[in-house]
């Protein structure tokens, strides 16, 4: 089972934890130096369609997946025939295979993939080349790979990283800057960003602006500022919420703000199949409290028949506020004609 993503990693403090960030520290300076020695040494492929990459600078939890989908949506719309090119993270098959909702399971291809199947095609491949070569031949005239900024095995047209925008209390999300496992960063700032074309900061939907040190840091790129909009309310009544991403207590966050009655809330490991008998116990849990059970959507995809029928996902969308600025950037990169306009994932 992935372990659940330390909250430590996220906090500026060096204070915090200072044993275990400088024992951690040496394996961190082996990962960047293997990170950077992929990247010196590749050579991408070009694979005949235009290619957007939407990846991070961090470890999970910066809101990838809800950005691909709100630029696949508006492209399908458009008539670009995208395809959506994903690792298949926590999935037993290697692929490349065009993810079906119908057959396939979140242990065939991942929860994510399997989220994303609903909206768009979605692949599923190891080896991201041979991947987007299998979608083109599928008739994609356009890919959106999800995650892929450390992976430059695919020649991109654009690359966008997405940065949490939610920084509050000692919270910031690139923790003190180290590199994995010492901290959230996959790569150094600087390093990762002299190679992204663009960054967009996604802010929960009831906030302000984003931090100013935050767009100062990321000043150097078109920055684009985007929100994640509930497409409905949380039912009525009490709920207790359960939640297996990488930044669970964002759920409970963003759960409460919308003014849902949370009287409890569980976080698991992200990715993870979520066991009969922690949900046996979250099921105990809502009737000693007569209330309903509410998730995400990623983890609703991993719940058996049985227990979607008991569980409500809670379903989140993109807006960007300025997508006829993104609209255009994307379409000079991968020198689309028609202009696409905007941007929403529902």
């Amino acid at each position: 089972m992935k372990p659940r993503t330390p909250r430590w990693w996220y906090l500026r403090d060096r204070r915090y934890m200072p044993i275990i960030r400088a024992l951690l520290t040496p394996a961190s300076l082996v990962w960047t130096w293997i990170t950077a020695r992929r990247l010196r040494r590749a050579r991408p492929c070009d694979c005949g369609v235009p290619v957007i990459c939407v990846g991070n600078l961090t470890v999970g939890g910066s809101g990838k997946t809800p950005v691909v989908l709100a630029l696949a949506a508006r492209m399908l719309q458009d008539g670009c025939s995208p395809h959506i090119l994903s690792r298949g993270y926590g999935g037993r098959l290697k692929g490349p295979v065009r993810v079906n909702p119908v057959i396939h399971r979140a242990i065939d291809v991942g929860d994510e993939a399997l989220m994303m199947a609903a909206h768009a095609p979605t692949w599923v491949a190891m080896n991201r080349v041979d991947g987007a070569l299998a979608a083109v031949a599928d008739g994609a005239k356009m890919i959106v790979m999800d995650d892929g900024h450390q992976n430059p095995s695919l020649l991109k047209n654009l690359s966008l990283i997405v940065v949490d925008g939610e920084t509050r209390d000692n919270e910031w999300p690139f923790g003190d800057g180290a590199v994995f496992p010492a901290g959230p960063m996959r790569e150094p700032l600087a390093v990762g960003l002299r190679r992204a074309d663009a960054a967009v900061i996604l802010l929960p939907a009831d906030a302000g602006g984003p931090d100013p040190d935050l767009v100062g840091l990321l000043d150097v790129k078109p920055v684009f500022v985007a929100r994640l909009a509930n497409t409905e309310q949380p039912p009525a009544g009490p709920q207790i919420g359960f939640a297996g991403i990488a930044k669970p207590w964002k759920l409970e966050r963003a759960l409460k703000a919308a003014g849902c009655d949370l009287v409890d809330f569980t976080p698991l490991a992200d990715h993870a199949a979520i066991s009969e008998t922690t949900l046996r116990f979250l099921g105990q849990r809502a009737e000693a409290f007569g209330a309903g059970l509410i998730t995400t959507e990623k983890d609703w995809v991993r719940l058996s028949a049985a227990w979607r029928d008991r569980v409500v996902a809670w379903p989140v969308r993109v807006e960007f506020d300025d997508a006829a600025a993104l609209a255009a950037l994307i379409s000079h990169a991968c020198q689309v004609i028609a202009p696409l306009t905007e941007f929403t994932s529902s």
